[in-house]
């Protein structure tokens, strides 16, 4: 059964780590991951429902039109703001959303709070504390396009057609995740696959490829959406992500020092193709 768009990205990300509801989850790994990575460690969730443009619900927050303002509580624009304090689904969608795009976009010394009230009458405080920080510039001015790809890039690495945790190594040429440490590589060495496009654009899209030999392996680790979900009608797309076919075809060969895709096509249709460098790529355990 396929999934609906902006709410399909917005689920999955349901229990991303240092974004809210992961948060129990990450303390159980904690030590773990802190040996492990100097780089990051991510744990994700969020089901392709949570990134579609074009939610069921027909107030939930838009991803293009939150970008033309700093990420910060006195910024926002009123439409925005009212998506957020929303006490139904699309606010709920909404917020989820939020919360992704500051664990990605901010570092951990950035945050972003929001109050609403909920259908109960009851006011409620969420505060979404950064992580990767791979756009922190967000917090004091509007997300430029480079900004829009790395951020998106994060969120579609971390959907999951499950909506089930699997811990992650997310790599890239971005300086804040482009260093893996030498016990991260051995610890995850299965390239799953990398993950780029613009769900800010005006027409918003998301690609993804597979490293094809680990192909069968990410799918019995619950990571479908580079591969595809093998359903009863066939290989079905995590919502608005467009599977691209193999890695080793559309982007370029791994940086051999830290083990991520430099560059992936976006667009085929000139000679030569255009690529993009803001390209996360996912390695497994």
């Amino acid at each position: 059964m396929r999934r609906n768009t902006f709410a399909w990205l917005l689920v999955s990300l349901g229990t991303l780590v240092g974004c809210g509801g992961a948060e129990e989850a990450f303390e159980e790994d904690e030590g773990t991951v802190g040996e492990i990575s100097e780089n990051v460690v991510e744990l994700n969730a969020i089901q392709p429902n949570a990134i579609q443009p074009n939610a069921i619900q027909p107030n939930a927050i838009q991803p293009n039109a939150i970008q033309p303002n700093a990420l910060s509580p006195s910024s926002v624009a009123p439409n925005m703001l009212a998506a957020l304090q929303d006490p139904g689904e699309a606010g709920r969608l909404s917020r989820t959303f939020m919360r992704y795009a500051v664990g990605c976009a901010f570092d951990p010394s950035q945050s972003f709070t929001v109050t609403w009230t909920d259908a109960q009458g009851v006011v409620q405080t969420e505060t979404y504390v950064g992580k990767l920080g791979l756009a922190p510039g967000w917090a004091t001015g509007p997300l430029d396009e480079t900004g829009q790809r790395w951020v998106s890039a994060c969120l579609a690495a971390r959907t999951n057609w499950y909506g089930v945790t699997v811990i992650l190594s997310l790599r890239a040429s971005h300086d804040a995740i482009k260093h893996a440490a030498s016990l991260e590589r051995y610890s995850y060495p299965y390239e799953e696959g990398a993950f780029w496009g613009n769900l800010f654009a005006p027409t918003p899209y998301l690609h993804a490829c597979v490293y094809v030999p680990n192909t069968d392996y990410a799918r019995s680790v619950q990571r479908d959406c580079a591969a595809g979900h093998v359903g009863a009608a066939g290989i079905e797309s995590c919502g608005l992500i467009e599977r691209r076919g193999s890695c080793d075809a559309v982007c370029d060969s791994l940086d051999p020092n830290n083990g991520f895709r430099p560059k992936c096509v976006y667009d085929a249709t000139v000679s030569p193709p255009r690529k993009t460098t803001e390209v996360v790529t996912v390695f497994l355990p």
